[in-house]
């Protein structure tokens, strides 16, 4: 099968069973698991015992054959195996007076590179990538550029997108200089790259929901570790959100909204959020009707919703229009885009206090105090059911263990039984404090208007500022930091690392798009400006044709490969035409 290879065990030794177990190198302080057992050779070299088991090739393994008595280790190996591949591990007595054993793993067949489907549909890509820089180029022509222009008659749909809310503009500047706007024509347009940078989150998303070609790097980390692609998106679409905060809570202010009205607003969009991700997280189309019994509460929306009501709140009820016009004088200019929203930083300092006081001081029955872990066989098995520690606790405390998640991604490698929800309550605290560091990126880009390199160097500073933060939690390593980096728990040092690097990102797509405007930010300009619809739709129609169809070879990475690229492209396709035609879903 797909991401197996096939290992026959050839016991030579006569009247000694085997045992072989093994651990997988992604599997942090687990037990061997039991594989097969080996029955003896019946003391000729014709018939050895022979036991032929699948092995895993997503990570390194370790290998441990024991005898079936008295627990003798005979030999231990370490090996990454292929997919597809086949393999041999002869046990033989090299020396029958020393009783000397040798495990030799014999190549039978070779795996296949299960990494060209990747590489092929890279050229792809690059080949339309190739056809649209030619077409860019004859866009320069001025007769082709009039006829395309007064086709698609673009002004139109400019001038409604300029409309929409969230564009720092002349009008959304908080400033009572008299003197004239440094505003150029161009600024007033919206700034594209964060919905550039928003839709390159919520694409790459897409294409990982869809299965991202079933390759295990495409899938999101078991628990503690590295910030893969999936790990990662989340969090960064979180970080614009809170950016987007910033510029359209000023936006409406500037136009004369009242606060009173915008916080109706602010909790409309959270309750549609929220009741909208109930649905899409539970569906049953051809089921029949859904139990209440069963009904998962968090999930993705939900937590958008519940982050997007406090933080766009916190930045109501403490907006001052003076600390936005880069105006106000402070006693530390370098804080000066920072102290006039102390309140603020009180408010989240405050929650994050509350989460580590329940992450590491919550009593859990069963559980050490402080508990990280995955639970399942990590830490050799001795907390099974303590999956999450407080977080998992919690949820399962206050929703019921029907209403939360119930295929953890421990669950594979940990073996983990207990559900356990990434979008549970405790998190959502975290959740909260990367949006506001969003807004904080936000507030730079109002604060210091069209001051590109100020703007810049800002992003620069926050984003060394939060990675100094992740090392010090983390220790640099994957395990044995204070605060591991966890998605699944949405740690303090998950959250620094992925806001660290969202820096660097809104910073490179802001110069190339904004500044230096090298790149349009197409094609994921046109998914970020319907985020939303993008979203919904693709957990609805996930299993609907043209999105999804019946594979020749379920186990094969290219057909999946095909089938997830193809759905992906058909939802910036879509997000293309609904631009063009000037449709775009507000929540």
């Amino acid at each position: 099968r797909m991401d197996q290879a096939l290992l026959l065990v050839r016991n030579e030794l006569p009247a000694q069973g085997l045992r072989l177990a093994a651990l997988s190198g992604a599997c942090h302080q687990c037990m061997y698991q039991f594989l097969a057992f080996v029955p003896p050779s019946n003391g000729s070299l014709r018939n050895p015992g022979m036991t032929a088991v699948m092995v895993d090739t997503q990570h390194p393994l370790a290998l441990l054959l024991n005898s079936s008595v008295g627990d003798r280790e005979f030999c231990k190996i370490q090996y990454h195996f292929g997919e597809f591949g086949n393999y041999s591990l002869v046990v033989k007595t090299l020396s029958t007076s020393t009783k000397t054993v040798s495990c030799e793993l014999v190549i039978n067949e070779g795996p296949i590179n299960s990494y060209l489907p990747i590489l092929f549909a890279f050229l792809v890509y690059m080949g339309i990538l190739a056809i649209l820089i030619v077409g860019h180029l004859f866009m320069k022509i001025d007769p082709v550029r009039n006829w395309v222009y007064n086709k698609l008659n673009p002004r139109e749909t400019d001038h409604l997108i300029n409309s929409e809310l969230g564009s720092p503009n002349t009008t959304d500047s908080i400033s009572s200089d008299p003197t004239p706007p440094l505003w150029s024509t161009a600024s007033r347009q919206r700034l594209r790259s964060l919905d550039a940078f928003r839709g390159l989150s919520l694409i790459i998303m897409v294409f990982v929901n869809y299965g991202g070609g079933k390759y295990w790097f495409f899938k999101h980390e078991s628990w503690n570790g590295k910030l893969y692609f999936p790990s990662a998106l989340f969090s960064r679409f979180v970080f614009i959100m809170g950016t987007s905060i910033s510029l359209s809570l000023s936006s409406m202010l500037k136009r004369g909204s009242s606060k009173r009205k915008v916080l109706g607003k602010i909790l409309w969009r959270s309750f549609l959020l929220i009741l909208l991700g109930i649905i899409v997280v539970n569906p049953n189309y051809c089921l029949g009707p859904l139990s209440w019994d069963n009904v998962r509460i968090p999930g993705v929306l939900q937590r958008l919703g519940f982050t997007y009501l406090v933080v766009a709140a916190l930045e109501l009820l403490f907006t001052r229009a003076r600390a936005e016009s880069g105006t106000l004088e402070t006693p530390c200019p370098a804080l000066q885009d920072i102290l006039p929203y102390w309140p603020q930083w009180i408010f989240i300092l405050m929650l994050e206090v509350i989460w580590l006081c329940l992450t590491f001081l919550l009593p859990v029955p069963g559980c050490p105090r402080g508990y990280l872990g995955p639970g399942g066989i990590g830490d050799f098995g001795n907390y099974p059911n303590c999956t999450g520690g407080a977080a998992g606790y919690i949820d399962r405390l206050l929703l019921g263990e029907k209403h939360i998640y119930q295929h953890p991604s421990s669950s594979v490698i940990y073996q983990t039984t207990m559900p356990y929800d990434p979008e549970g309550i405790l998190g959502t605290i975290n959740t909260i404090f990367m949006a506001f560091l969003g807004l904080q990126a936000g507030k730079i880009i109002l604060f210091y208007k069209d001051q590109h390199k100020q703007i810049m160097s800002r992003f620069v500073i926050w984003s060394v500022v939060t990675g100094i933060i992740s090392a010090i939690l983390t220790k640099c390593s994957k395990e044995e930091g204070f605060i591991p980096i966890n998605k699944n728990l949405w740690s303090i040092s998950y959250v620094t690392t992925t806001s660290c690097f969202a820096f660097i990102l809104l910073l490179l797509i802001y110069y190339l798009v904004d500044v230096k405007r090298l790149w349009s930010g197409a094609p994921f300009f046109y998914p970020g400006m319907n985020s939303i619809l993008v979203y919904i739709g693709h957990e609805v129609f996930e299993n609907y044709f043209p999105f999804k169809w019946k594979m020749q070879d379920s186990q094969s990475h290219a057909e999946h490969l095909t089938q997830n690229l193809t759905a992906t492209t058909l939802w910036v396709i879509v997000s293309y035409v609904l631009y063009r035609r000037r449709i775009f879903w507000k929540v």
